[in-house]
């Protein structure tokens, strides 16, 4: 199966990314049905364990959106497991140097571009017989995490790092580094800065920008932006934020 995000960043289209906190194949199955272009189960601050991934995935595959993972830590072990399960993506937080980047892309691909090791348990049973080991290096996304201070500072030897495919700004943990207070839909000048620093360093690599949003609106003013990835808060979030809606609706407030 072709990777969808990785087509819509060829074609110029910016790609609108689901979130996934809850550990359950059922609500990842009705989210997934939403429209989303893809979804990334979040194993770093979400309660989702590799089961539970798993299972997130197999409620996903029938909506056709394409499955990404944000892994706790740029690590080999987990980074080669949720690859074996099904991930088009991996979403790897607190890259700051350039040989941190250097190692996420080793973890990702298979020899001779990386070193994974080869056994794609659940991503392998889907085409030919060996079919999945031809593809798979150009297939995932490796998405380094921008996020800090230092990680803006080495901005372009990471971004010349061989086998980058985008980079994704977590808004809180960057305003943090910075001594700001943390926040999702920023709106401090400073980070906003940074933002265009950002989306011109990768645009002129022909990599793309993704960043974590609070809020539609904020989200699609970062498409306009030209942000190629926008993710809108998570599923937990927006659940929250609708039973409260219906709860004041229904009490006439």
């Amino acid at each position: 199966m072709p990777n969808k995000v990785k087509e819509a960043w060829q074609a110029g289209k910016a790609v609108v990314n689901g979130w996934l906190a809850i550990p359950n194949a059922f609500s990842a199955e009705m989210y997934s049905q939403c429209g989303w272009d893809s979804v990334t189960v979040d194993m770093q601050h979400g309660v989702q364990d590799y089961l539970s991934c798993v299972a997130c995935f197999q409620g996903i595959q029938p909506s056709g959106v394409t499955p990404m993972v944000r892994v706790p830590w740029n690590e080999p072990g987990i980074i080669g497991k949720v690859l074996d399960a099904g991930a088009y993506g991996v979403i790897c937080p607190m890259i700051n140097t350039p040989q941190e980047a250097a190692n996420l892309v080793q973890y990702c691909k298979y020899p001779p571009q990386g070193t994974r090791s080869n056994g794609p348990i659940r991503a392998g049973v889907y085409g030919e017989a060996g079919g999945y080991q031809k593809t798979a290096n150009e297939n995932i996304l490796v998405i380094p995490m921008i996020e800090t201070k230092t990680a803006i500072e080495n901005i372009d030897a990471i971004l010349d790092v061989p086998g980058i495919d985008g980079i994704y700004i977590g808004p809180s943990d960057l305003s943090f580094s910075y001594g700001l207070t943390p926040k999702l839909d920023v709106e401090d000048p400073f980070i906003l800065g940074i933002y265009e620093k950002l989306l011109a360093a990768t645009a002129k690599r022909g990599i793309a920008a993704g960043l974590h949003n609070g809020t539609p609106e904020y989200a699609h003013r970062m498409i306009q932006m030209g942000f190629k990835l926008v993710t809108i808060s998570n599923e937990v979030g927006l659940m929250v934020n609708a039973a409260k809606a219906a709860v004041k609706a229904a009490r006439g407030g």
